[in-house]
């Protein structure tokens, strides 16, 4: 048993003083009480604590590759350019490898103010497409990466199987990520028992409708698929939505809440390309929407059209996806700016006069994280893991700020550098800005990337 006194603390209710957080050997929170003062004993936040976010999704062996696509193939470079480099970076990496890069990629997303992480796996084979003696080999070396950190982990193994719309052969680059529907359905047999001896949670993605034809996806539907969520990317770029529609008649969004049991337990990654009534329905779907602002602007995506699918009463979550950036700030701050740029007006997403973009969006990604990760409890509230994060008390920036400010002042002037110590179930993982284990974690980086070269 531990208690955390924070000067100031976020609840589910706002802003509180004099909070003091008791947290049982579960690492959960037992107790929480304002308006109190410290008692012999307990530790004292050094600055203002608020509940981690989720991160909604992942693919952490490309964080290998953050920076090295910025130099210009030809003057039409896109996603799909892009994509010919990532096919090559996953064929060259070993289950090592991989450990050691997603473990460098989970220290820094909880250094700014990750908490949970959800893996959108799909590098399941050797680059021939050569199956590893351990079929979940990957897998479990992302778990394995994830318990070394002390990120919370949800694990989405990604189902893959053709290379566009109709039922497309695969290409050469893509023989790592391949699974037939029996095969794949006996790999997320197999990984139950660990992951829940882990701790962590299970669910399971389709990798998008161009990688799936739609009798596979009803096979794998109809099997019951997994008890966690399911994810899957949809109208990410303007070529999927004109292919979609040659092939099929409707645009991607639009044929998958047609075709597809899409309801809570989903997550549709991206969803940038949709229509007014897209949006409407997607909203009404209680699927989450899983923006990865950073990553959608490196590649040239587009911009989600996160007001008008917030005033329908859609939820959304943030992810770093290709982790070209790791920090909880810069993925809120480039989604609040992209609605800027599109409108030509300020303070795009909140509630109404005199509410704060930055409350109004950590709100929404808190509670839209926790769902596509298949949380049942989150924030800081009793029962809940005690999951949170403290900015930088030091900071005259925070120092001279209250309430709302202290977020708008993070997310949108001082980035993740602010925070200062985070908490995953009880156990301090970041503290001081560093991660105990930062030594080994960048030695092993530092030597895959040499491998790389």
């Amino acid at each position: 048993m531990m208690a955390l006194f924070c000067d100031s603390a976020l609840l589910a209710d706002g802003w509180h003083g004099g909070v003091r957080i008791e947290i049982g050997p579960q690492g959960t929170i037992t107790a929480l009480t304002s308006g109190t003062t410290a008692q012999p004993g307990d530790q004292r936040a050094k600055g203002p604590v608020l509940p981690t976010l989720t991160n909604c999704h992942s693919h952490a062996f490309q964080r290998a590759m953050a920076g090295l696509a910025e130099t210009a193939g030809s003057t039409e470079d896109s996603f799909w350019t892009w994509r010919v480099m990532m096919y090559r970076l996953a064929g060259l990496l070993t289950p090592d490898g991989m450990q050691a890069v997603a473990a460098k990629l989970y220290s820094e997303l909880l250094k700014g103010g990750f908490g949970r992480v959800t893996e959108f796996h799909y590098v399941h084979h050797q680059a021939d497409g050569t199956a590893y003696a351990t079929p979940g080999e990957t897998s479990l070396r992302i778990l394995a990466a994830a318990q070394e950190v002390g990120i919370g982990h949800t694990h989405l193994p990604v189902f893959y199987a053709q290379s566009g719309f109709g039922g497309a052969e695969p290409n050469a680059g893509q023989r790592p990520f391949l699974h037939d529907v029996e095969r794949f359905l006996r790999l997320l047999e197999s990984l139950e028992t660990p992951f829940a001896r882990g701790g962590a949670t299970l669910g399971a993605a389709i990798h998008s409708l161009r990688a799936a034809t739609p009798e596979q996806m009803q096979a794998l539907l109809s099997s019951g698929l997994t008890h966690g969520p399911i994810h899957i990317h949809v109208g990410e770029q303007e070529k999927e939505v004109e292919d979609c529609l040659a092939w099929s008649g409707r645009r991607p969004v639009e044929w998958m809440l047609d075709e597809l049991p899409v309801d809570a337990r989903w997550c549709a990654i991206h969803a940038t390309h949709m229509t007014e009534a897209e949006t409407a329905r997607l909203a009404a779907s209680g699927a989450v929407a899983g923006l990865c602002p950073a990553t959608e602007a490196n590649l040239g995506d587009g911009i989600f059209p996160a007001t008008q699918f917030l005033a329908k009463g859609g939820t959304i979550a943030i992810g770093t996806d290709s982790h070209v950036a790791t920090s909880v700030a810069e993925e809120l701050r480039l989604l609040e700016y992209g609605q800027r740029l599109r409108d030509r007006r300020r303070n795009r997403l909140v509630v109404g006069p005199g509410a704060s973009a930055g409350r109004t969006m950590i709100e929404a990604v808190l509670k839209g994280g926790a769902q596509a990760a298949g949380q049942a409890t989150f924030g800081l509230a009793v029962g809940a893991p005690a999951d949170l994060l403290v900015l930088d008390g030091a900071s005259p920036y925070l120092a001279a700020a209250q309430g709302d400010q202290i977020l708008d002042r993070w997310l949108f002037a001082l980035g993740g550098d602010a925070v200062r110590d985070v908490m995953v179930a009880g156990q301090w993982r970041i503290e001081d800005g560093r991660h105990a284990q930062d030594e080994a974690i960048d030695r092993a980086f530092a030597a895959v990337l040499r491998r790389l070269a």
